[in-house]
C-alpha cells in the first residue's frame, strides 16, 4: 500500500486528519455554531489538540442550494482566523473556490488550497496556486450548489470521475501547478447521490491509479444518515452520523486514502493509527 507524502505537510506514515472549522452560518452540519472568528479560532485549536493533523477553514457553505457570499464577506470571515491559528503553529488549509481568498490565506499563513470545484469556479486559481506552491486540492465538481443534484447522472461513476479527475490535473498542470502539489478528492456529495457516493468508496483503490494522493470527505454527509435512517425512513441527524464517519475512516485509511476530512476528530484520529497498525502489523504514532 502507497504511503502518500505532500510537501509541505505532516508526513506520519499513516494516513492524515484533517479537521473542520466552518466559518459560516449556513453550514449543513455545525452552521453558525463556529461563525464568530474567536470561537472558530478556539474550535481550531482543539481540533489539534484532539489529534487534527490539518485544520480546513472554510467561509462558503457547499451545501445543496446554498447562496455564494461575496469575495469581501468571505475574506472577513477566514483571514483572521487561518492567520491566529497560523501563528500558533497549526497546519491550516483553505476551503475555497476564489483564487483572491486563496492568495490572501497563503499570505496570511495557510499551507494548503482545498478547492471543491477544481479550478472550475475560478479560472486564475491554478495560477494562484502555482505562484504559491502550496499543496491543492482538485475536487471532482460539476457545478455550484444549486446546480449539483440535477448533475448527479452517471453510467459508470468511478470510471467517470476518475477520467475528469484526469482532465482537470491535465489543465491545473498546463497552468504551471507542479505534480507534487496535487492531491485529489472525488468530491462524495457533490453531483453525487448515496449510489454514487459508495462506489466511490470503494473505489478508491482503482482514484489511486491516477498517481495522486487521495483525500476522502465523507463526514456527517446526507447519505451516510440515509444509510441509518429510522424505521419510518427518516434520515439520521447529521450529527448522529459520526460513528458511521468513523466507519468510513477506518476502511478508507486501509484503502490507501492520504487524508480523511471530518468534522469529530478525536475518534477519527484513533481511526488512523488503527488502520495503519493493522495494515504494518506495528504502532504507527
Amino acid at each position: 500500500m502507497t504511503t502518500w507524502t505532500v510537501p509541505g505537510l505532516p508526513a506520519e506514515g499513516r494516513c492524515l486528519v484533517m479537521g473542520v472549522v466552518n466559518v459560516t452560518p449556513d453550514s449543513f452540519s455545525d452552521g453558525g455554531e463556529w461563525f464568530d472568528p474567536d470561537a472558530a479560532v478556539r474550535h481550531g485549536l482543539e481540533l489539534v489538540e484532539q489529534g487534527a493533523d490539518i485544520v480546513d477553514v472554510g467561509g462558503e457553505s457547499t451545501r445543496p442550494g446554498a447562496a455564494r457570499v461575496s469575495l469581501t464577506e468571505e475574506l472577513r470571515r477566514v483571514e483572521p482566523v487561518i492567520r491566529v491559528l497560523s501563528q500558533e503553529g497549526v497546519t491550516v488549509s483553505v476551503d475555497t473556490m476564489r483564487a483572491e481568498v486563496a492568495d490572501a490565506a497563503v499570505d496570511a499563513g495557510a499551507s494548503m488550497v482545498n478547492d471543491v470545484s477544481g479550478g472550475l469556479a475560478d479560472p486564475a486559481m491554478p495560477r494562484v496556486v502555482a505562484a504559491s506552491g502550496v499543496p491543492y486540492v482538485v475536487m471532482h465538481w460539476r457545478g455550484h450548489s444549486h446546480l449539483m443534484e440535477d448533475r448527479a447522472v452517471y453510467s459508470d461513476v468511478v470510471t467517470e470521475v476518475a477520467e475528469e479527475l484526469r482532465k482537470r490535473v491535465d489543465t491545473v498542470l498546463a497552468e504551471g501547478v507542479a505534480e507534487h502539489q496535487i492531491v485529489l478528492d472525488p468530491g462524495l456529495g457533490f453531483a453525487k447521490r448515496a449510489e454514487h457516493n459508495w462506489p466511490l468508496l470503494a473505489g478508491i483503490g482503482r482514484l489511486g491509479e491516477l498517481g495522486y494522493p487521495i483525500i476522502i470527505g465523507a463526514s456527517r454527509k446526507r447519505f451516510l444518515g440515509r444509510l441509518l435512517a429510522d424505521p419510518g425512513g427518516a434520515p439520521r441527524p447529521f450529527s448522529g452520523s459520526d460513528d458511521a464517519t468513523l466507519a468510513v475512516t477506518a476502511l478508507a485509511a486501509h484503502a490507501g486514502a492520504w487524508c480523511v476530512r471530518v468534522h469529530h476528530v478525536r475518534p477519527n484520529a484513533d481511526a488512523v493509527r488503527v488502520a495503519a497498525a493493522w495494515q504494518g502489523g506495528e504502532e504507527v504514532r
